[in-house]
């Protein structure tokens, strides 16, 4: 993607079935669960620039000693630092220790981040700051095991004021505004609930100590636990929490907005936000690995003894329709899983008859190439697709010329030697840093954040066709890639975007909710204006307005997206011609041509079948809480007030 955009975050879960003494005598260390965290999420690793974390839950602990360790890092090389934190703890104890490798209790005891139970996040920041104290997991402290709470996700409320107020209004006093932590408070307090009336049960039964403490993480339910907590809930989430007894869960939207993977064998149970990640770590075929059901929760038990521990899915909330949020497909998750891999080749083939004819059909003066490197995977799609497409072309001329009496041997090496015209012509510059620039001198370093391969097409004859996963902005297309390609000094430039135009803001985990900065959006108000039709603007906002007005008096208000009306008096074709001349460089000496080609949203399904959740290309939002948050965006573009749409004010 040319526009960098920030996203969902990444979790993984690692739960050991088996003591620890088996993992070191069947895999040669006890620290087998841990490594496997540490592949989940460096597999992972996309889905978290802002900050990582970690927490272990070690079971079997003596009175007196920790049993939950959490460590969290923020900012540039965050995952690094972290596993070198753990690392050096690893060492720190062995020498001070004296720790033989196969002293498993003595491990167990004194090293941090060896445990039963590990919980793994990383984070994109879509709320709350960039420190951290903001990283996942969060806990919930209590000295009853059966109480304490770890929780990490990847998820946005909608309705996080909602559930913070629920808890003022169940007499908590909350602190900070944090979505994360509101979530772990609203699933805290039934978890009190829980242990509360347990506790009441049976303290008359005369149990006290640790045969109590036993009863109560035999008797905790957790599903109902969850069932309770979220019942309130709008947004996408796959959510995972520790409870300091040995149980885990992870919960997934009734949408499936957010992705959620899970295996099991004899040994583990663990989940991901990837079944890529899952398949690579354990060495297993993708049809090993299982989706937990939308709605549904991974419930892990707590017992870790002959039995092993048990592991099931259930139903939490009733299933909903089925959302999947599509820009995990066509950008943010990992290409390597099979299904992902061919959807977005089948996004670059449903690009072909756009393309062939912004060039109209001249093959042989036409250089194709992708813009680095998630566009990889739809450029390959293009290619066979216009091959494909040749096929049926060369098939056409032979019988033409066969028919005419013309098909001669020269002739028909010339029909078969045409083939797309394909060359390498953009690289991302990965060492180029801007910030040891000031504010006047940043935009011409960002020009330069591209480059070029010079000399691979014939100036002023050729030209160029680029294939990108989607433009958001624009603005990179405008302040650097375009002006790169112009010294090409192509005849034209034709950009297809493998996604169609973005036109809505996101509130469910991608960090895309100012509609000020959305590059179709602008196109629109511009028609707008240019076409006399600037009222529209402020009948949108009134009736925004009126949803709010609605809201606030407790009225329920009917699903509805007034910005869709800014988009209505254009046809896509118009709004890309705009984008086209909005994002074409204006101080540039080259004199060719620019054309922007988005996917249509047809052809996404078409390409996409099993993933619906398209909110952003059509405004048709899965929850109450997405036409809430796109009314907000355009009120807060009308007002000139920059922020999150979703975020509390």
């Amino acid at each position: 993607m040319s526009d960098t955009i920030k996203h969902e975050c990444g979790l993984a879960i690692v739960r050991l079935k088996k003591p620890l003494a088996y993992y070191r005598e069947t895999y040669g260390s006890s620290l087998w669960g841990l490594k496997k965290l540490y592949l989940l999420m460096e597999k992972q690793r996309n889905r978290g620039q802002d900050g990582a974390g970690i927490g272990v839950l070690k079971q079997g602990m003596p009175y007196g000693a920790a049993y939950y360790q959490r460590h969290r890092e923020a900012g540039a090389s965050c995952l690094d630092r972290l596993w070198k934190h753990v690392h050096g703890e690893l060492a720190r104890v062995q020498k001070e220790h004296h720790l033989d490798p196969a002293d498993d209790a003595g491990l167990l005891r004194h090293f941090p981040f060896l445990g039963q139970v590990y919980l793994g996040h990383l984070r994109y920041g879509t709320y709350g700051g960039m420190t951290p104290d903001a990283c996942h997991p969060f806990v919930r402290a209590s000295n009853w095991p059966t109480r304490y709470l770890s929780v990490a996700g990847n998820f946005n409320m909608t309705n996080h004021d909602e559930i913070f107020d629920r808890l003022v209004d169940l007499g908590q006093h909350p602190i900070g505004d944090a979505d994360t932590a509101t979530v772990m408070e609203k699933i805290g307090h039934f978890l009190d609930v829980a242990n509360e009336a347990q506790l009441r049960k049976l303290a008359s039964q005369g149990l006290a100590g640790k045969p109590l403490a036993d009863r109560l993480a035999d008797e905790i339910d957790v599903p109902r636990v969850l069932t309770k907590a979220a019942k309130t809930w709008d947004g996408g989430y796959f959510m995972a929490g520790v409870i300091g007894h040995g149980a885990a869960f992870a919960l997934r939207d009734p949408n499936g907005i957010r992705p959620g993977f899970w295996y099991e064998d004899e040994d583990v149970v663990a989940l991901a936000s990837e079944r890529a990640a899952l398949a690579t770590c354990f060495d297993l075929q993708p049809g090993q690995v299982k989706e937990v059901t939308p709605g549904s929760a991974i419930v892990i038990g707590h017992r870790a003894d002959a039995q092993g521990v048990w592991a099931k899915e259930i139903e939490i909330l009733p299933r909903a329709e089925q959302r999947h949020c599509t820009f995990e497909r066509l950008y943010f998750s990992r290409g390597n899983d099979a299904d992902i891999y061919r959807e977005r080749k089948a996004l670059g083939a449903e690009l072909v008859p756009a393309a062939l004819a912004a060039i109209e059909n001249d093959l042989a003066h036409t250089v194709f190439s992708y813009i680095p490197n998630t566009a990889e995977s739809a450029f390959l799609g293009l290619m066979e697709g216009l091959e494909g497409w040749l096929a049926g072309w060369k098939e056409r001329e032979i019988l033409r010329l066969q028919e005419a009496g013309d098909l001669t041997p020269l002739a028909l090496r010339e029909i078969l030697a045409v083939r797309p015209w394909q060359e390498k012509a953009v690289l991302k510059d990965a060492k180029l840093r801007t910030f040891i620039a000031g504010d006047d001198d940043r935009g011409e370093l960002v020009a330069h954040a591209y480059d070029i391969t010079r000399g691979i097409l014939r100036p002023g004859e050729d030209s160029l066709v680029v294939i990108d996963d989607s433009i958001v902005r624009g603005t990179t297309l405008r302040q650097s890639i375009l002006r790169m390609l112009s010294r090409l000094n192509p005849q034209k430039i034709v950009v297809l975007s493998s996604a169609p135009q973005i036109r809505y803001p996101d509130c469910y985990g991608i960090d895309m909710s100012e509609l000020g900065r959305f590059v179709a959006f602008e196109a629109a108000v511009t028609l707008l204006k240019a076409r006399g039709k600037a009222s529209i603007l402020t009948e949108v906002y009134e009736a925004c307005r009126g949803e709010e007005a609605k809201a606030a008096a407790g009225v329920a208000p009917v699903p509805v997206n007034h910005v869709k009306r800014i988009y209505a008096p254009f046809s896509d074709d118009e709004i890309s011609a705009e984008i086209s001349r909005l994002v074409t460089p204006k101080d540039i000496p080259w004199k060719g041509s620019i054309k922007v080609v988005y996917q249509t949203v047809a052809g996404l399904r078409v390409a996409i079948p099993g993933s619906t959740g398209d909110w952003y290309f059509t405004g048709d939002y899965p929850t109450p809480g997405g036409y809430r948050v796109v009314n907000r965006a355009f009120i807060n573009y009308m007002e000139k007030r920059a922020g999150r749409a979703y975020e509390a004010k």
